[in-house]
C-alpha cells in the first residue's frame, strides 16, 4: 500500500482559508449569472434527474414541509450549521405518494446561502436520487418552491458519529462499535468510487457519518459531492471545499481532487477512532493541536501507537487491533495520493476485525 507515514505532512490548518466554512458564500458575478440558470421549480428539477433517476423522490410543497415539522417547531432542532436548519419530523400515511407513516430528518436551507447554497442542495438531489446503498443515509423526498429548498430524508436515531466520540454525557463509544462504524462507512465510500459514474464524495467527516437505531452507519450530507474522473483523466480541477482538519493536502494545494482524497478524510475519521480526538483543536498543547501532525508520527511504531490510543477504551481495545488500525490509517495519510490504498481494499482489511455487536 505504498510507503507508510511520511515525515512532513503540512499540517491542514495553515491551508484552510479556503476550506468550507459556517459562514455564507460571497458570490462572483459568473455564479450570480449562474443562478438563473438553476430550477426554480419541482418540474424543473425533475427534468435535471430524469437521465439518472433511479429512485424515486417525492417533490413536497412548503405547506406540507410545515405540517411535517409542526412549523418547524424549534424543540425538534436536530442540529444547526452553515446551510440552516435540520428538524425530527413526522410523515403521517400519504398511500399515493407511495409513503407508510415514518419520522424523517428535515434539512431546511438557509436561503440567504444563494448560489452555493442552491447549488448544494441540487447536488444532494442529484446523487442520493440515484444512489441507493444500505451504508448511505436514503433521501425520501424535497422541497422546491419559491425560494425554499428543503431535503427529507430517514430519520437515523443514532445521530452522527461526532456527537458520541465527542460527547461528555454519553460513555464512550466501545471498540468494537468504533470498528463496525470504519467498516461501515468505508463500504460506503468504496460504492460510490466504484459507481458506473464513479464519485468523490468531498467531505468525510465523522459529523456525516450518521447511526440508525442498530447502529448502523450511513454516509449523509452530499452537498459538496463531485463526479470523479474517468477514462485517462486522472483528477477533477475544483475550487477547494471541504471542511477543515480533514482535506489531503495535495488538493488543498491544487485543487486536484481524486477518490484519493476521500481515502485521506478517512484516515483521519481512523485517527478519530482510534485516539478520541477532534482533527483540529485549540485547546489542545501547540504540537498537538492539529491531530495529523500529532499522531502520524507514531503510527509505524507499534509501543508508541498505544500511548495515542484513546484511554477511556482501557482493555476494551486489543493492542493488535489497535496497531492494525494505526498502520492502516498511515497508509490513508500517506502524503504520496497514489500510494494510499483503494477503498475496496480498506474494506477487505477492515473485515477481520469485525466483532459481533
Amino acid at each position: 500500500m505504498g510507503n507508510c507515514c511520511l515525515r512532513g505532512s503540512p499540517s491542514t490548518n495553515r491551508v484552510s482559508s479556503n476550506v468550507k466554512s459556517d459562514s455564507p458564500e460571497v458570490q462572483s458575478p459568473e455564479q450570480r449569472a449562474e443562478v438563473s440558470k438553476l430550477p426554480s421549480n419541482p418540474e424543473e428539477v425533475e427534468d435535471l434527474r430524469r437521465d439518472s433517476a433511479a429512485n424515486p423522490l417525492v417533490a413536497f410543497s412548503f405547506n406540507e414541509i410545515k405540517l411535517i415539522t409542526e412549523n418547524f417547531r424549534k424543540s425538534s432542532i436536530l442540529g444547526v450549521g452553515g446551510f440552516g436548519s435540520v428538524y425530527r419530523g413526522f410523515i403521517t400515511e400519504h398511500p399515493e405518494m407511495g409513503l407508510q407513516p415514518l419520522p424523517v430528518a428535515v434539512k431546511v436551507h438557509d436561503s440567504g446561502n444563494g448560489y452555493q447554497g442552491h447549488t448544494e442542495w441540487l447536488a444532494e438531489v442529484i446523487f442520493l436520487g440515484k444512489l441507493s446503498h444500505a451504508h448511505l443515509v436514503k433521501l425520501i423526498g424535497y422541497c422546491c418552491e419559491d425560494e425554499h429548498r428543503v431535503l427529507i430524508y430517514e430519520f437515523m436515531a443514532g445521530g452522527s458519529v461526532e456527537s458520541h466520540l465527542f460527547s461528555r454525557k454519553q460513555p464512550p463509544l466501545p471498540w468494537r462499535m468504533r470498528m463496525k462504524i470504519a467498516f461501515d462507512a468505508a463500504k460506503g465510500l468504496a460504492f460510490l468510487h466504484e459507481a458506473e459514474k464513479p464519485i468523490i464524495y468531498r467531505d468525510f467527516k465523522t459529523a456525516n457519518i450518521l447511526l440508525d437505531e442498530d447502529y448502523n452507519a450511513k454516509l449523509s450530507d452530499f452537498g459538496l459531492a463531485k463526479d470523479g474522473p474517468v477514462g485517462d483523466i486522472s483528477h477533477v480541477s475544483t475550487r477547494i471545499m471541504g471542511t477543515r482538519g480533514y482535506a489531503a493536502p495535495e488538493y488543498m494545494m491544487t485543487g486536484h481532487l481524486t477518490a484519493s482524497s476521500d481515502v485521506y478524510s478517512f484516515g483521519v475519521v481512523l485517527l478519530e477512532l482510534l485516539t478520541g480526538k477532534r482533527p483540529l483543536d485549540k485547546s489542545r498543547p501547540v504540537k498537538q493541536r492539529t491531530l495529523v501532525d500529532w499522531a502520524v508520527p507514531s503510527l509505524a511504531d507499534k509501543k508508541k501507537v498505544l500511548h495515542i490510543v484513546d484511554p477511556r477504551l482501557a482493555a476494551d481495545c486489543p493492542q493488535k487491533d489497535a496497531q492494525r488500525i494505526a498502520k492502516l490509517a498511515c497508509y490513508c495519510l500517506d502524503q504520496n495520493p497514489k500510494a494510499r490504498p483503494l477503498m475496496r481494499d480498506v474494506v477487505d482489511y477492515l473485515e477481520p476485525l469485525q466483532i459481533a455487536v
